[in-house]
């Protein structure tokens, strides 16, 4: 990558006249009847503030279409729980000129070269920024053209997709030819009901969707993937972490220890890929070995995650819908290809999810097959989406930018490579106020 690449900052420019009407919104949502509500939500309220400047006549408002106005001047992208001021984002666009190629965002950079980003610009990480899409990102149309121009003549081709905004930015840029971010204070990720949000075009509604009563902790069953040479060293992290939050798990290995105590499922231990583990693991929570739950976590034995927060997110769940939750990532989308759930950072599913993906037949290929590459396979022939929550982690806290973190409620991290995990759960994922509603709750009760 070009050393020269400078960070953006901040800029205004001159008055540039803009017309709501000739603003594109585009509700980057899921097929989960939870995402299909939240982003009809976000609907109705651009719909109702348009109408109240009197600039509905036009509007478009599209949930991930591509039939965009023939008189827009910009696309604005929405995630589903990010809120709008219509008004303060009008006066935002009118500082560009649209006619000018303009990719505008609220900056992130990373502080240290990282795998989620394939260790791009490890000399200077700092020096390539890329958007927060909770605080929304837009497109001149100009720029809109030219990427559909390139589109048109060059089709996208990808194999792994692992962090889209990052590769949204690169794509865009495309090694100096094309326009580099330009940062927008107004595009925020306060929270709605902060003082200073007042300056904002854009905020967050909530750190952690929170829908009603927590889901019961004996309603979750809590599966961790080990083996025998990790149940000296990760299997006691897990113990003196977050186990203690689980009332139903079990530990699977490839060796029967009593002492942890561990199941042996009669499966191999492989380097990598663990799907002939895996899918023993879901056919016995289908069994009557198990409890019956609505809800079944399974992690890696370097997973750290907050149950208390799991159980908050899942009461936004129906559990008699097929649902496959996690950090997702893609392989080969831009050819047909297929989501998954990324299994360092916990792979959820509800009890349905697991009924139907073992009815159809689906099956590992070999014992180390990546299982959730192999689940994501099985999930699209089956049509059961696969749905996304930043709060899950493949990676360290590290290999996050610290602005992407900060708004966060993070649920789990993976891997204890160059970190003391005992502290990064401590200072991560311990004590918030799940935890405490968890705690009252179940004193009431006692």
């Amino acid at each position: 990558m070009s050393k020269t690449l400078q960070m953006s900052s901040y800029v205004f420019f001159s008055v540039f006249v803009v017309d709501l009407r000739e603003v594109v919104f585009v509700i980057q949502s899921q097929r989960n009847s939870f995402h299909v509500q939240q982003a009809e939500k976000l609907r109705k309220d651009l719909l109702l503030q348009a109408q109240a400047l009197q600039e509905v006549s036009n509007i478009y408002l599209f949930l991930l279409s591509s039939q965009f106005g023939k008189n827009s001047s910009w696309i604005m992208f929405l995630e589903e729980d990010t809120r709008v001021k219509l008004h303060k984002l009008h006066e935002v666009l009118k500082k560009f000129n649209c006619r000018k190629e303009w990719f505008l965002g609220k900056p992130l950079h990373d502080e240290e070269s990282t795998i989620i980003h394939h260790y791009a610009f490890s000399e200077n990480p700092a020096a390539f920024e890329y958007p927060d899409f909770s605080a929304g990102w837009a497109l001149s149309i100009s720029l809109v053209n030219s990427l559909t121009s390139k589109i048109e003549e060059e089709p996208l081709k990808s194999d792994f997709t692992i962090d889209l905004k990052h590769e949204v930015a690169l794509y865009i840029w495309e090694d100096g030819k094309g326009p580099r971010l330009t940062g927008v204070p107004e595009l925020c990720t306060l929270p709605e009901h902060k003082p200073r949000a007042q300056y904002c075009a854009t905020t967050v509604s909530s750190h952690s969707p929170v829908c009603g009563q927590p889901v019961k902790s004996d309603n979750i069953f809590v599966a961790v993937k080990t083996c025998k040479k990790f149940h000296s060293d990760r299997v006691p992290v897990v113990k003196k972490t977050w186990a203690k939050q689980a009332s139903l798990l079990e530990y699977y290995s490839d060796y029967a220890d009593p002492t942890i105590p561990t199941i042996n499922l009669g499966v191999p231990n492989t380097e990598r890929g663990h799907c002939g583990k895996t899918f023993a693991i879901l056919r016995r929570y289908l069994s009557s070995h198990v409890p019956k739950t609505d809800w079944l976590l399974i992690v890696d034995d370097d997973t750290l995650i907050s149950l208390p927060r799991l159980q908050a997110l899942l009461s936004c769940y129906d559990s008699s819908e097929p649902v496959c939750l996690g950090e997702r990532y893609g392989y080969g989308l831009g050819q047909g290809g297929y989501s998954y759930i990324t299994g360092g950072g916990g792979m959820v599913f509800s009890r349905e999810a697991v009924v139907q993906l073992l009815a159809s037949g689906c099956k590992c290929y070999t014992n180390d097959a990546p299982d959730d590459m192999v689940l994501g396979m099985c999930l699209n022939a089956l049509r059961v989406p696969v749905t996304h929550s930043p709060l899950f982690h493949q990676a360290r806290p590290e290999d996050y930018a610290k602005e992407f973190l900060a708004h966060q409620t993070p649920i789990s991290f993976h891997k204890h490579w160059n970190i003391d995990p005992i502290a990064v759960f401590n200072k991560w994922l311990l004590n918030d106020k799940h935890t405490e509603a968890l705690q009252k709750s179940t004193k009431e009760e006692l």
